[in-house]
């Protein structure tokens, strides 16, 4: 398990500050939930962390090292990371999205060895699309893909996973094997999420992002307040407890009278 931490991490485009002193850390082991309405930064916040954009200003840590520091190889041995949208080639099996998982650990043009078939089997099952293994990529329905995304990443054997959106496409049944198999995994998790229920069940730690900055972060019981959830997202809700779980639970009751997104910015992935 590894520890990532933010720190002062601003991000821009065409002099639009999308990202502004974010501060953030994801400890060993832990789920973290990136929460935000549309716009709010959280998918530029994750692919400053995987390095796919260089920050503006500040750093990014895992565990001590700089991701400046880090080579691509050396992070994609630890790092694995679950897009919104993928698109693969139509003639690609499920299988062979899968076994990418497995390229940080063989050279250019070496096969695949049993130890790594013998993983591509185990996560096929785990995220449940065996059955499709053989199937064209471009067959399969949303779910189906966001689920072979997930075992491509689970094939890395991460340290550390970044999922944007992953219940996205998935039917209720899937959400929550989905979640439920994140918190089985000793990997450090950051995940956008846009169902706060499933944030509150679900995280360790939340971190509600707005207009590109943190406005509050902490365990879902103390920052899912109906007060920062009617500023944030325009929405009065009741916040009370579900009677036969116990869990946080978020009622929406109804949008704030004059509250509106138009004119916020749409962050590209």
């Amino acid at each position: 398990m590894g520890r990532i931490t933010a720190t002062e991490l601003s991000w821009s485009v065409k002099g639009h500050r999308l990202l502004d002193n974010i501060e953030m850390v994801a400890d060993e082991g832990k789920i973290v939930g990136l929460l935000g309405p549309n716009g709010s930064g959280k998918s530029t916040l994750l692919r400053l962390l995987a390095g796919l954009r260089g920050p503006e200003t500040g750093t990014v840590h895992y565990d001590d090292i700089s991701l400046r520091d880090l080579g691509r190889r050396a992070l994609a041995r630890r790092l694995a990371v679950v897009e919104q949208d993928v698109t693969a080639h139509n003639r690609v099996s499920v299988r062979q999205v899968v076994e990418l998982g497995r390229t940080p650990f063989r050279g250019r043009f070496d096969p695949l060895t049993d130890r790594d078939r013998q993983i591509v089997d185990s996560v096929l099952e785990r995220v449940d699309v065996a059955d499709k293994q053989h199937q064209s990529w471009h067959t399969l329905s949303g779910g189906e893909k966001q689920r072979t995304q997930l075992a491509r990443a689970l094939a890395q054997e991460p340290r550390e996973i970044l999922l944007d959106e992953p219940t996205n496409h998935l039917d209720i049944r899937h959400q929550l094997e989905l979640l439920d198999l994140l918190r089985t995994l000793d990997v450090t998790c950051v995940v956008a999420l846009h169902d706060l229920n499933l944030a509150a069940r679900y995280c360790d730690h939340i971190v509600v992002l707005d207009h590109g900055q943190v406005v509050d972060a902490g365990t879902p019981e103390t920052v899912l307040t109906s007060e920062l959830i009617e500023s944030v997202y325009g929405v009065e809700v009741l916040i009370d407890r579900e009677p036969t779980t116990g869990m946080l639970r978020v009622t929406y009751l109804t949008a704030t009278a004059g509250q509106t997104t138009a004119g916020k910015v749409v962050e590209p992935w």
